[in-house]
């Protein structure tokens, strides 16, 4: 599976009682799928909130409103082996590409040996292939990426903690790593839902079983899958949390990002990276520093501050789930501030 461009972490919708509410989740997908992201990354910021059976559904909506040219990634945040696995079966089933596992947060920061055990069961046994997320708390050595690359089950990481130099150090440390994907014929990603072979409604095609005797039985002819071709990659590495550098990580070669802002302006993201990919570093830099401050407020006020810029900017953030609590005014107007000029 080949993981690059932006990709948006979504927000689980709830109403004012505290109960899921898929079909907000489902107008933000259908949404989401206008938009030039590339991916959409399930369950990602509020996924340990909800029940089994609220996660399950939420990712057969995602599953079914999405575009079936998103790379569609189910972060699967459970403090169990098994459980994590249970999540990993549903996803396979609502057809998503990958999995995203960041450790528990029950595995204590200096045990690395236990966080290497954890992930590498989850992929032994994940169906899927797996994205590791290194994140502040629950944070992974180079060494530990570094062994954990090898499973020919994890294809990747997400990097909250990105910089530079640790870029070049984990690609050094993975440069063994080779892997071919499929692509487009543009090297674009391919995911599960496009290579569904499509039946067209109607058609004159007679099915060779119905040759050998008995009724003669007209079927439409299957649609051909798209075009494909692979590509070699090596370990494939995202930044994720914010947007602020994102353009010296593209420049050491990152392939894309992941950043909370994405979740209630991803066209703004997005334009900073679309102008980096066209050869313009210097507007990709103008295009960042447009969202400095935004991201900066959005790391500050979490999920609350995610969800609020999405009620501004056209999709359904809606109300946390408790303990967390809603924004006050003061800061609903900082976020209405500092999103003016990111608009969709």
């Amino acid at each position: 599976m080949l993981i690059d461009g932006i990709h948006v972490p979504l927000s689980s919708p709830f109403y004012r009682d505290g109960r899921s509410y898929l079909r907000k989740l489902e107008h933000n997908v259908a949404r989401y799928s206008l938009t030039p992201v590339a991916g959409l990354v399930a369950l990602a910021s509020e996924g340990a909130m909800l029940t089994d059976a609220e996660a399950f559904e939420s990712l057969q909506s995602v599953g079914e409103f999405a575009a079936k040219e998103k790379v569609l990634i189910a972060s699967i945040d459970r403090e169990s082996v098994h459980a994590a696995l249970l999540l990993a079966e549903q996803a396979d089933a609502a057809g998503f590409d990958a999995l995203l596992v960041r450790v528990p947060g029950s595995i204590a920061a200096d045990d690395i040996a236990m966080k290497e055990l954890y992930l590498r069961t989850v992929a032994d046994g994940a169906s899927l292939p797996v994205l590791l997320l290194s994140e502040e708390g629950r944070s992974l050595p180079v060494s530990a990426i570094a062994e954990l690359a090898k499973h020919t089950n994890i294809i990747g990481l997400y990097d909250a903690e990105l910089t530079v130099e640790r870029y070049q150090e984990i690609v050094a440390a993975t440069a063994d790593v080779k892997r071919e994907v499929t692509v487009t014929t543009i090297f674009a990603p391919v995911t599960r839902r496009m290579l569904k072979v499509e039946v067209e409604a109607g058609g004159s095609f007679v099915s060779a079983d119905s040759l050998a005797g008995g009724l003669a039985v007209a079927v439409a002819p299957p649609k051909p899958a798209i075009k494909t071709r692979t590509k070699s990659v090596g370990f494939q590495i995202m930044a994720a949390g914010t947007a602020t550098n994102m353009t010296s990580l593209l420049a050491a070669g990152v392939a894309g990002a992941m950043p909370e802002l994405a979740t209630c302006t991803p066209q703004g993201v997005y334009e900073a990276f679309a102008a980096f990919k066209d050869g313009d570093p210097r507007l990709s830099e103008l295009k960042q520093e447009r969202l400095v401050e935004a991201d900066a407020l959005i790391a500050q006020l979490g999920i609350a501050g995610i969800k609020y810029g999405c009620d501004w900017n056209g999709y359904y953030g809606g109300v946390p789930r408790l303990p967390r609590l809603p924004l006050d005014a003061a800061a609903r107007a900082q976020i209405e501030r500092v999103l003016a000029g990111l608009r969709n």
